[in-house]
């Protein structure tokens, strides 16, 4: 029998550190992920800055000791709750090991930390073509974004800033 572990913020152990580079560079080389993988600076550096912010929780599956999934999130502020929120900003199980519960345990354990830290919601954001990712989060009770059903859905939009 496999052993799952889910694992938060382990930053500072080397193997754990270069498992949620090795995952989230997977993920990012996967047409769903943008299909290019991390740039150097960002697999050096990546670690270190999720460490120097706090309100970041990275959550490492590992499955018999070896990097399976991970998911990193983002507390956030909800105006109109006055209240914490947490955004699941990044979510990979490793191709080999879909299918084995391993994205369900890392969202339970979100789930546990947003409610410890008083959370009102957990929001994400998906690719409409993503139909796998989807079924999963509707399963664990996602829907999409609606104030007024007559003003539409939310869109998630982006303005990148060039340095």
């Amino acid at each position: 029998m496999k052993t799952l572990e889910i694992l938060q913020n382990p930053y500072d152990n080397p193997g754990h550190a270069r498992g949620i580079v090795d995952v989230l560079n997977s993920y990012a080389g996967d047409p769903m992920g943008g299909g290019s993988p991390l740039t150097a600076r960002v697999r050096e550096s990546l670690v270190g800055e999720l460490k120097n912010r706090p309100w970041a929780v990275t959550l490492l599956a590992l499955l018999d000791r070896k990097p399976a999934g991970l998911l990193i999130a983002m507390e956030g502020f909800s105006t109109f709750k006055a209240q914490a929120l947490m955004n699941i900003h990044d979510v990979a199980v490793v191709p080999g090991n879909r299918g084995q519960g391993i994205g369900q345990a890392l969202f339970r354990e979100i789930e546990r930390v947003a409610r410890a830290r008083n959370c009102c919601k957990l929001t994400l954001e998906v690719l409409t073509g993503n139909r796998r990712a989807m079924r999963l989060y509707e399963h664990l009770g996602f829907r999409p974004y609606v104030l007024d059903p007559e003003h539409g859905r939310a869109e998630f939009w982006e303005k990148p800033l060039q340095h």
